[in-house]
């Protein structure tokens, strides 16, 4: 059976663009320096907000202010199955990067599938439909 991982990101914005954080090596050749919407693992009974707003802080040094689920979905990769909760959240700081290799502002419209790790890839063509303009 494989194992089930509860993930919480975030879903940030700053003049009309997504904010993607570019993970680094991974044992995991599919997810390995792909894009990402920043976030991590959902500790044991710890609420998908809380685990979002730590691992931001962890990860970036960043500060949010966590809104609403934008959404949540299941994916299955090759070795693991994921839950991933997305939230809209404010940026109140700046930011460090100390475990991605790179960062991204994207408009909505340019998003690009296969730049990005598939589960959070499952999630863009929602935000180019409801924020990528006609």
């Amino acid at each position: 059976m494989k194992k089930h991982i509860q993930v919480a990101a975030a879903l940030l914005f700053h003049e009309g663009k997504i904010f993607a954080t570019r993970r680094g090596a991974s044992p995991y050749p599919y997810v390995a320096h792909k894009l990402e919407f920043p976030g991590g693992k959902i500790e044991q009974g710890e609420r998908g907000e809380d685990a979002v707003k730590r691992e931001l802080q962890e990860e970036l040094d960043m500060d949010v202010k966590v809104g609403g689920l934008y959404a949540c979905h299941t994916f299955e990769y090759p070795d693991f199955i994921i839950t991933l909760s997305l939230y809209e959240c404010e940026m109140l700081s700046k930011f460090v990067l100390k475990e991605h290799e790179s960062y991204e502002w994207i408009a909505p419209k340019d998003l690009d599938e296969t730049d990005w790790a598939p589960a959070d890839a499952d999630i863009l063509g929602s935000l180019k439909r409801v924020f990528g303009g006609c």
